[in-house]
């Protein structure tokens, strides 16, 4: 998969539809933490709180385009990007089936639910609801949204797009993966702008299907992902996703969930914005990286900011929740 210029700046037009750009700040209390400039890239200011609704806007704009006739989606999801997906699918006229795994996050089910979906919980993690999902979209003759679609990519790109027109000499940015539509939007907005920025990916050690698949150069699955950065929660890595991460980032991090918590609280105390797991991880990597990027301009995606009150309160106590 490719993207140009053009390409997006005709999904930024389209996402600019239903939402406005996000900011990227570069805030000082994080430059004095960590020796370098760190510029945020504020995703966790849409509409949704989080990345996953550029995406849900092109790809719900090329369905109703491609398949008039569909009536519904179904989808499954840890929460960002059911929301997105219920949000975008309802705005046009079609019902949204997501499936959840039980025990997901109260406040994301209720999320998605206020924007219209209809919430199944199904299964131990994410990777059993999803293939629920693709049983009964068949079943029913729903249109099924997959984690990974070159329309999702195309939308989430504009958020690197808009980074990296803002500040063009970044020489690293680091993403959170989970599926991948994030670092692969952001690998290829890269690219279509000719920029030679570092792609970092990070994962959870918990859920370290991403980063055991580009080590090895295969595809390596997990028996686990558990970890209360649920916007990484996965087991089974995305073939096409990988394609293009493993031959696009500079290399992929691990990072604790003890890592996260203390991200999260770096995040609300140096710029007071809340930061789910999964939205904190790419400074988390940041802070474990921080003596080889003294002096450099650098961003991190706060991809989300869904996190649950409970576990923001425990973060804030100073402990790391468990899952």
């Amino acid at each position: 998969m490719n993207l140009t210029e053009s390409d997006l700046r005709q999904a930024a037009d389209l996402v600019y539809t239903q939402m406005r750009p996000t900011p990227q700040y570069a805030w000082p209390l994080l430059a004095e933490r960590l020796g370098c400039k760190v510029w945020v890239k504020h995703e966790n200011h849409t509409p949704t709180g989080a990345f996953k609704l550029r995406g849900a806007i092109t790809f719900v704009d090329w369905l109703k385009r491609t398949h008039p006739d569909v009536p519904g989606i179904c989808t499954a999801t840890r929460g960002n990007h059911g929301q997105g997906q219920a949000r975008s699918a309802v705005a046009a006229g079609l019902t949204a089936k997501v499936y959840v795994p039980r025990g997901n996050s109260v406040e994301k089910n209720a999320a998605m639910r206020s924007f219209g979906a209809e919430l199944i919980e199904f299964g131990d993690d994410f990777d059993e609801a999803k293939a629920e999902a693709y049983r009964v979209a068949e079943a029913e003759g729903l249109f099924i949204v997959p984690p990974f679609h070159p329309e999702l990519v195309r939308g989430v790109a504009t958020y690197a797009y808009e980074l990296l027109s803002a500040v063009p000499d970044l020489h690293t940015i680091y993403v959170p993966i989970g599926c991948g539509s994030g670092i692969c939007g952001t690998i290829l907005a890269r690219d279509a702008l000719g920029r030679d920025t570092e792609i970092v990916g990070v994962v959870s050690e918990n859920a370290q299907t991403a980063k055991l698949s580009m080590d090895a150069g295969r595809l390596i699955e997990t028996d686990s992902a558990n970890t209360f950065a649920d916007g990484m929660a996965v087991r089974v890595p995305v073939a096409d996703a990988f394609e293009i991460y493993s031959k696009g980032a500079a290399r992929i991090l691990t990072v604790s969930d003890d890592e996260v918590a203390e991200a999260i609280r770096a995040y609300y105390t140096d710029t007071h914005n809340l930061a789910e797991g999964a939205g904190a991880a790419p400074l988390a990597g940041l802070i474990q990286e921080r003596a080889v990027m003294r002096g450099k301009t650098v961003a991190v995606i706060l991809c989300g900011g869904n996190i649950d009150t409970e576990w923001f309160l425990e973060v804030m106590a100073g402990k790391t929740p468990t899952v």
